[in-house]
């Protein structure tokens, strides 16, 4: 078993950037791929970003270059920092974590992850 906590969402205005953090507790966190999920209103749960446990990251096409994944292991933190943010990143920001052997896999599909997050709203304004 392994808990998320997510936090460092907020409301910026676009251009801006947030850095958020997902604490685990539990379980070895070095056993876990760790991914970042959104959801927007009406919605579905969409596949932003991961990282495997040897720490090289996958990210959607839209995210490319603004959004960057880490991993501090000893720490059990997972980061999302996300720069030039844009309206359309408004969403509530998932994290979630799979237990896997592998160490350079990033799942991106939610039937992956068996641990989640309860979510941290980010609100972009234009």
């Amino acid at each position: 078993q392994v808990q998320l906590v997510e936090s460092g969402g907020g409301l910026v205005q676009a251009g801006d950037s947030l850095r958020l953090s997902c604490a685990a507790s539990g379980r070895t966190f070095s056993s876990y791929v760790v991914a970042w999920f959104r959801q927007a209103p009406g919605k579905e749960r969409e596949f932003v970003g991961g990282i495997s446990r040897s720490g090289g990251g996958t990210y959607r096409d839209s995210v490319k270059g603004r959004f960057t994944i880490s991993r501090a292991n000893a720490k059990n933190t997972v980061y999302l920092q996300m720069d030039s943010l844009k309206p359309e990143d408004t969403a509530v920001y998932y994290c979630a974590a799979g237990l896997t052997e592998s160490t350079s896999v990033v799942f991106t599909t939610i039937v992956n992850y068996a641990y989640w997050g309860q979510g941290t709203q980010v609100t972009v304004s234009s």
